[in-house]
């Protein structure tokens, strides 16, 4: 299958190694992976913030950018992204042919591994990760047993017990509007983060958040995206 990746711009500019790392996870599936030239940012920050407008300039932009590639599906390594492209865009964007062509084929990773990963599989030096569970993935698209059954894929991987479901108090611009709260969220869930190896999630946005928090706190625990355990364990 032909794949444009639709990178996210928090991904192509504070983790850019989780774009690099979702191609080769998506090449070893089996997939030709390209990158849509053009694509910026799905608007959501300013749709967050009440300028609808300005929301519906930048992700018109993106979405034609991706509509242009020649390809089977989209995948994007961050679940609000998604969100914000199949749940929310159509209230910005009426009949636009775009995002009607982007939209019913776009997928979150493990979303998109979970029917069409084949016979993805590794090992990595056994570890206990704590999956973390974000808002938009867990609550608008539904995905909460194709993140673990990706995590699955890779032995040696075992399921931390801990507050999974808990939101880490980003929300966008909310960690911005009201930051004291932000943060009292976060730490009230990395409480229970216990003994695990690892923090992981499949939102760049949470995981940002939690990683500053646990540095912050002056723990030790490396934060990982999904697509980064998945190409460490599927190495050549």
């Amino acid at each position: 299958m032909r794949v444009g990746l639709f990178v996210t711009c928090l991904v192509d500019l504070v983790a850019p190694e989780v774009g690099v790392a979702t191609a080769r996870v998506l090449a070893r599936a089996g997939h030709e992976v390209v990158f849509p030239e053009g694509q910026t940012c799905c608007g959501q920050p300013a749709f967050n913030s009440g300028y609808r407008e300005e929301a519906a300039t930048v992700l018109r932009s993106t979405l034609r950018a991706l509509a242009a590639a020649d390809v089977d599906a989209y995948v994007a390594p961050a679940g609000s992204c998604t969100t914000m492209v199949r749940t929310f865009a159509a209230g910005l964007l009426d009949d636009d042919p775009a995002l009607a062509a982007v939209a019913p084929r776009l997928y979150e990773l493990s979303e998109f591994l979970a029917e069409h990963g084949g016979e993805l599989r590794g090992r990595v030096r056994r570890c206990s990760v704590a999956y973390h569970d974000s808002c938009h993935m867990l609550r608008e698209l539904r995905l909460r047993g194709e993140p673990r059954a990706a995590l699955a894929r890779v032995d040696g991987v075992s399921l931390a017990d801990w507050d999974e479901q808990r939101c880490c108090g980003f929300g966008g611009t909310f960690a911005v509007r009201s930051p004291e709260l932000s943060v009292a969220m976060a730490d009230e869930k990395l409480r229970t983060l216990g003994g695990a190896d690892a923090l992981c999630g499949a939102d760049p946005s949470c995981l940002m958040h939690l990683r500053g928090r646990l540095e912050k706190l002056g723990v030790k625990t490396p934060v990982r995206h999904l697509a980064e355990i998945l190409e460490e364990g599927t190495r050549p």
